[in-house]
């Protein structure tokens, strides 16, 4: 029993998380997760009037932020809800 409990301590140390994305996370998770979400919202109107001013190539590229910032807002809330690395959080 205790040998399968050192062997699975030692597997997550292999597996843990990096310095640089453990300080990533520890400043994001301050951010609010609704902040992603009005980026996103906020970049789909910057392309809506982009794209009525004629600026088409512009509205595409700033409209193709909104995906993007909703991923990063749900690895946010991931991390926040569960963590990030399996040592933290083992049972």
């Amino acid at each position: 029993m205790a040998l399968a409990t050192m062997e699975r301590q030692q597997e997550r140390q292999q597996h843990s998380e990096g310095p640089v994305a453990r300080a990533i996370e520890k400043e994001t998770a301050k951010l609010p997760s609704d902040t992603f979400l009005w980026a996103a919202i906020g970049s789909m109107a910057v392309s809506v009037a982009l794209q009525a001013t004629g600026k088409k190539h512009a509205s595409v590229f700033v409209g193709q932020w909104a995906p993007t910032l909703l991923i990063f807002g749900l690895y946010n809330k991931l991390v926040k809800q569960l963590g990030s690395d399996r040592t933290e959080n083992a049972l």
